[in-house]
């Protein structure tokens, strides 16, 4: 059993996996990106697993008990039987990420609104509020949360793409979309809400901490930091100090956007 899937504009297909149901990123696309078997036991012999694999591997990835093997130019994996369901998620995102990473394309921790077609993502720690700045702007703004913890970031010749993917962390929120990328706002827990933007050092810092870095591949910091460089060039960096209020939206929409900014489904008189 086989299925098939179009995420950002890779397809792959996984073999074996009824594990695996994203069905928002199904295609019915021929031509493979890459291929990804995951294998099931195959009984024992003499007390010892026995796996039979054939091809020719280059890489093996290990997470706890668990093991992906892949050729020279991550066209194809194998997945060894699972210990942990959990670890197919994170071998799936690296296989990815290995592929997009060659296309200027960034991995990072972050959520993802749709805010009148400007993406706005929020950063930071595990913890800190990302999915909870996304609900807030979806309760008092209408926006659209595309993704409440993973987001690809693609540099096209005309801005930054937001995408969503299957992969979305602990959040429930994980759209087959995308939206051009306005700002990008950092979180951190306050008493009062405040906001301010962030330039030079400190903004690289802010901002490279929610990076994920493919440190597995050969040239892949070297593309990472070359796209990224050009992401923050163009794209503006905020901190926001908050409690999970509106007054929080209303603060960060003001100084985003400008005091005088008008939804575009509301008609001006």
């Amino acid at each position: 059993m086989k299925k098939r899937y179009m995420v950002i504009d890779v397809c792959f297909q996984i073999y074996n996996c009824p594990h695996v149901n994203w069905k928002l990123f199904e295609t019915e696309k021929k031509e493979m990106d890459f291929s990804i078997f995951v294998l099931s036991n195959k009984g024992e012999i003499h007390g010892m697993e026995y796996i039979n694999i054939i091809g020719n591997w280059k890489h093996i990835i290990r997470r706890e008990s668990d093991i992906m093997l892949t050729d020279a130019n991550w066209k194809t994996g194998v997945i060894l039987p699972l210990w942990k369901k959990m670890h197919l998620s994170n071998f799936l995102c690296q296989f990815f990420y290995t592929c997009v990473v060659q296309r200027h394309i960034l991995y990072l921790h972050s959520s993802l609104i749709n805010y009148q077609r400007h993406g706005l993502m929020f950063l930071g720690p595990s913890g800190i509020g990302k999915t909870t700045q996304a609900e807030l702007w979806n309760q008092y703004r209408d926006a659209l949360i595309i993704n409440g913890d993973v987001v690809f970031v693609q540099e096209t010749s005309e801005t930054f793409l937001g995408w969503g993917t299957p992969w979305h962390g602990s959040s429930p929120y994980c759209e087959n979309a995308n939206v051009p990328v306005y700002a990008m706002i950092v979180l951190k827990q306050a008493s009062e809400n405040s906001i301010r933007e962030l330039t030079g050092f400190e903004k690289v810092t802010a901002v490279s901490n929610s990076v994920f870095y493919p440190r597995w591949l050969k040239n892949g910091m070297e593309l990472c930091l070359e796209t990224l460089d050009h992401f923050l060039t163009r794209i503006p960096v905020y901190e926001l100090s908050c409690r999970p209020d509106e007054d929080a939206v209303k603060l960060t929409e003001e100084t985003v956007f400008g005091r005088n900014f008008m939804p575009s489904n509301i008609i001006r008189i």
